[in-house]
């Protein structure tokens, strides 16, 4: 009675103790971190901002850790209690690492956001990088994760022994399994292809599946698209690799855009393309670049028109083309009322009757 009195005394200090290590490490923690947030703040380094915000979740799991490795020697426990706690110590490690080297790459990626801004007006090569580093952050947190699973469940001998088991049949194995993980493979190497041809970029305007939007985020097997209406569509990343897609900033921003005007024969097309130069003058959506009136069609009834105008980027050219097409129509209507689309019947007097056919 005596001796068990003794193991549960033992047992007792031991967890009074590992609790005192833990408290005592997060206190610590709590107040470095409170130290380096308010020194972060001084400084207008946003390197320093960041890793202290992305490290201080890690490092709340890490010392911890630390602490009981510190108390863990002074403790009297029985040799299975302490192969058993060495154990969970080691798989908590491995996972702290794995955690630590995520928050690495956001650092890294708030690195390169904070060297290359979008928010400027010429941000293409800053979205390139940006999109690059992205894609390549995303797979590489795919790669650490499965990493650092593989070396937790190796720490277990009995899965050590069946993969030795296995070993022979890896190949019929690997060929399973890469058959049933074919989405997901095709879905990484399209993103590894997508860093380096650079098909899309974060913040492109696309029209993919007959919408039109922006590339919003780019995941590790999915990118979403901003529509117009502000619905999102979730498109797999090998569709950008194996279909066809309008990509309306690849090298630049700024677009030609065309209104098309339907007017009778008798309209004065110079006068008309007079109307337009000044309305394009008038108007702060047009870049200067380019403008023009041409008539492009010419049916039994009517003359097509098309207006030609540049624009900065694809809002502003299709706020500028409602813009153009509205002044135009009211152009027709206050000068040429006349010119507006009309049906033309031709009359005949029956000479039998007297009444007129047409």
């Amino acid at each position: 009675m005596s001796k068990l009195i003794i193991a549960w005394g033992g047992l007792a200090w031991a967890m009074v103790a590992l609790a005192a290590a833990v408290i005592a490490s997060l206190l610590v923690h709590k107040i470095l971190f409170a130290v380096l947030a308010r020194l972060t703040k001084k400084t207008t380094n946003r390197v320093d901002d960041s890793l202290v915000r992305h490290s201080q979740k890690p490092a709340r799991l890490l010392f911890p850790l630390i602490g009981v490795i510190l108390v863990l020697p002074v403790l009297r426990l029985s040799p299975e209690l302490h192969a058993a706690v060495n154990h969970i110590i080691g798989l908590l490690i491995i996972a702290t690492i794995a955690w630590l080297s995520i928050a690495i790459t956001k650092v890294f990626s708030d690195m390169i956001a904070a060297k290359y801004d979008v928010s400027v007006k010429d941000n293409l090569a800053a979205r390139r990088v940006q999109t690059q580093v992205h894609v390549l952050r995303r797979i590489l947190v795919v790669v650490i994760v499965v990493i650092s699973a593989s070396a937790m469940l190796m720490t277990f001998p009995e899965i050590r022994s069946i993969g030795a088991g296995l070993f022979a049949s890896a190949g019929i194995a690997g060929l399973v399994i890469g058959m049933a993980a074919r989405p997901t493979l095709s879905n990484l190497i399209a993103g590894i292809q997508m860093a380096l041809t650079e098909p899309i970029r974060l913040d492109d305007v696309v029209i993919v599946e007959g919408e039109w939007g922006w590339i919003e985020e780019i995941g590790t097997t999915y990118v979403v698209v901003r529509i117009w209406d502000l619905r999102r569509l979730v498109v797999p990343l090998s569709y950008f690799i194996e279909k066809p897609f309008q990509n309306w900033t690849r090298r630049s921003a700024d677009l030609l855009g065309t209104v098309y005007i339907y007017t009778d024969y008798t309209i004065p097309v110079d006068e008309v393309r007079a109307e337009l130069h000044s309305a394009l003058q008038a108007s702060s959506r047009w870049d200067g670049k380019v403008w023009g009136l041409q008539v492009t069609n010419a049916t039994e009834h009517t003359l097509e028109l098309r207006a030609l105008m540049s624009a900065r980027d694809s809002s502003t050219a299709w706020d500028l083309r409602c813009e153009i097409r509205e002044k135009l129509i009211k152009v027709l209507q206050e000068k040429y009322p006349g010119a507006l689309p009309k049906v033309r019947a031709e009359l005949k007097q029956d000479v039998r009757t007297g009444e007129h056919q047409s």
